[in-house]
């Protein structure tokens, strides 16, 4: 499928959805979207995913090169911004699908849904679950897999990428591994997940234990992508119900080098790296007996040149934790898979 990825004045610092499907999707990227950096191309950003042109918008495209728009960005809450409804709607004159991320669901906008009834197109909310969740009957643990969370300092600290580095890795290394993808990201690249930050706050934990008990007898590990932070003071619901749903084996800390605030709610600062470790341990222990045994540093704020701050980072972010750490983009992930798939 042929498919451009909007990201308007985001990319790529604040996409962490266009630079996934950038990096794991299968689907060709035709263009990003992005009205600050058109004329240049996603390589003079990031190097290491799929190359596209960046364009101002869906009308520098060719109708017949597009079968899909994808909304690669999601603000504070999820909202539309209305500077994007042009884009969509070209997008769906043209008689391109659209997938969408978003807590405002495109298939409910009056102009939207004409727009794609007249055109044969499918408006996709992938955040918007399934009609048939409920509570946890607390029986992940149950399955033959043994199941790796991963968890966060904060929001955007690489949880997703952590999670299909790793599973990917463990892969071609020979391990039966898949991936339990709980946020908009991880379900468009995987293409299938309950996003369970719009799930009902009673079914958070269940929405995850249907997603482990559909195929936790089929693999010998199940990567659970984790959302948001045990201390945030919007999203920590959200990542309980992920922690005790999944009942996880084993926990992996991501973090951002040099992070000391909580993004968006920088009155907030965050705790040290041994409180998150008591916290996360300490909630996990009632229903699974989970620990953190490998953490991931996101060195992407450090000077992308200097390999050197980067490996001296991830040397202090481990000696600190205790366990074994790097930074699956930058690094190799041997020393931590080891950790994370030992018996």
């Amino acid at each position: 499928m042929q498919i451009a990825i909007l990201a308007h004045e985001k990319f790529p610092e604040r996409a962490k959805t266009a630079l996934g499907v950038l990096r794991y999707g299968t689907d060709d990227i035709v263009a990003v979207l992005d009205r600050d950096n058109a004329g240049a191309r996603v390589s003079e950003f990031v190097p290491d995913v799929q190359d596209a042109p960046i364009v101002a918008g869906m009308d520098d495209l060719e109708s017949d090169d597009v079968d899909a728009l994808l909304i690669g960005i999601s603000p504070i809450g999820g909202e539309f911004d209305e500077t994007w409804r042009g884009d969509v709607r070209t997008a769906l004159e043209d008689g391109c699908d659209v997938v969408s991320g978003l807590h405002y669901f495109l298939s409910d906008d009056e102009e939207f849904a004409r727009l794609a009834a007249a055109n044969d197109c499918e408006l996709r909310d992938v955040r918007k679950p399934s009609d048939d969740l409920g509570v946890a009957d607390g029986v992940a643990g149950d399955v033959d897999a043994e199941i790796i969370l991963t968890v966060g300092t904060d929001c955007s600290v690489g949880k997703m990428t952590t999670t299909m580095e790793l599973a990917r890795d463990a892969r071609e290394a020979g391990y039966d591994a898949a991936v339990i993808p709980t946020g908009q990201t991880g379900i468009m690249i995987e293409g299938w997940g309950n996003p369970i930050d719009r799930v009902v706050a009673d079914f958070a934990a269940g929405a995850v234990e249907e997603m482990i008990m559909e195929i936790g007898d089929e693999h010998d590990y199940l990567f659970v992508e984790g959302q948001g932070s045990i201390v945030h003071p919007a999203y920590s619901a959200v990542t309980c119900g992920i922690l005790h749903g999944s009942m996880a084996d084993k926990l992996v800390l991501c973090h951002n080098a040099g992070q000391e605030a909580i993004h968006g709610y920088e009155s907030f600062e965050l705790p040290s790296l041994s409180t998150y470790v008591d916290l996360y341990e300490g909630l996990a222990g009632p229903v699974s007996d989970a620990d953190i045994v490998a953490g991931a540093l996101n060195t992407s704020g450090l000077d992308s040149d200097d390999e050197a701050a980067a490996a001296e980072a991830v040397e202090t972010y481990a000696d600190e934790l205790g366990v074994p750490a790097t930074d699956v983009i930058r690094f190799e992930t041997d020393t931590v898979l080891e950790a994370l798939l030992e018996d």
